[in-house]
């Protein structure tokens, strides 16, 4: 079990690695990973991932709501206004197909994504407000995600408001329940699985971006480095205007980085999900999901390394005012 812990543990912090080499070896040999990968098992493996999550939380995670309303409020706001808007400009700046657009927008609507509270561990934010925001955006995903994608991209495809609901309940809220159930009646069970979580979650997400790239390989070469630039602004810009937003609202500096960093990182594995399953006619659609899980994992290890550094300035450079003054 600690051999397992350990390699769970690597595959954690260096899911942005993993996730970029995953994603070449379909872009490189698309027949054998589609053979062993299927777009069909998608769901599936969502549903893991999200179980996973659910043996994370606990009640105490909820507490959060109540004892800095303002920071999660604005978190939750943030989340769900700043990434769809950005998504439905990008693909209107860019000029988008309506494939690729969908994509994006379905991307923008979609709650936080479980490796922001790893990240913000790693940007020296706060962890609690990280977790809560993640769970309350999660939970309103099935009614709020929907009637997104209905605003931003309803004028261009069918959006089946109703299917999509019970979609978003299927893979994510019933396997989250699941695992909070878990967690809270049997907890040395939970516990005892919780050091190979990681390791599931990167199995997970890995599968998902290796079944989606491998069967849209061919295209994928096509107007990769366009999806790539749309994928890359998307996410930087969401990390920019998630941090002004806190500090134009005078949160604190470490709820100003896990705000940057929950706006910015999306659930993109819910996004190809639900690109998969409601727009099958439009296959491109599942691409910019499984771009972003590989880029966001990535630009999200370097961002809260930079953060992180800034937070030790900050404490440094208030040391040194103290000592100054005394």
């Amino acid at each position: 079990m600690k051999t397992l812990a350990k390699i769970s543990d690597y595959a954690g912090k260096y899911m942005a690695i993993i996730a970029l080499i995953v994603a070449i070896i379909a872009l490189v040999f698309p027949g054998p990973v589609s053979s062993v990968v299927k777009t069909s098992y998608v769901n599936i493996l969502l549903g893991i991932v999200m179980f996973g999550m659910g043996m994370t939380l606990k009640l105490a995670d909820f507490k959060v709501v109540f004892t800095k309303p303002k920071a999660v409020i604005t978190g939750i706001i943030a989340q769900f206004v700043i990434m769809p808007v950005l998504a439905f400009l990008l693909t209107v700046v860019f000029q988008l197909p309506a494939e690729l657009a969908v994509g994006v927008i379905l991307v923008g609507s979609c709650p936080g994504g479980t490796s922001s509270n790893v990240m913000t561990y790693l940007a020296k934010g706060d962890v609690a407000l990280s977790v809560g925001m993640t769970a309350c955006t999660t939970i309103m995903a099935p009614v709020v995600t929907p009637l997104l994608v209905l605003l931003f991209a309803g004028q261009t495809v069918d959006v089946n408001v109703v299917d999509m609901f019970l979609s978003i309940v299927q893979v994510v809220l019933v396997p989250i329940a699941v695992g909070f159930l878990i967690n809270y009646f049997f907890e040395k069970v939970a516990a005892t699985c919780a050091s190979v979580l990681p390791l599931v979650s990167v199995i997970g997400i890995s599968l998902i971006i290796m079944a989606v790239v491998a069967a849209n390989q061919a295209k994928l070469l096509t107007v990769g480095p366009l999806i790539i630039v749309v994928v890359m602004l998307h996410n930087v810009l969401g990390y920019a205007l998630g941090y002004l937003t806190g500090k134009a609202l005078r949160l604190s500096k470490a709820q100003m980085r896990t705000l940057s960093i929950e706006v910015g990182m999306q659930n993109s594995g819910l996004a190809t999900s639900l690109a998969t399953v409601h727009f099958a006619a439009m296959p491109l659609a599942a691409v910019p999901g499984a771009v972003f899980s590989v880029w966001h994992n990535i630009s999200g290890a370097v961002y809260a390394n930079i953060l992180a550094r800034s937070a030790d300035k900050t404490v440094g450079d208030a040391e040194e005012a103290e000592q100054a003054t005394a």
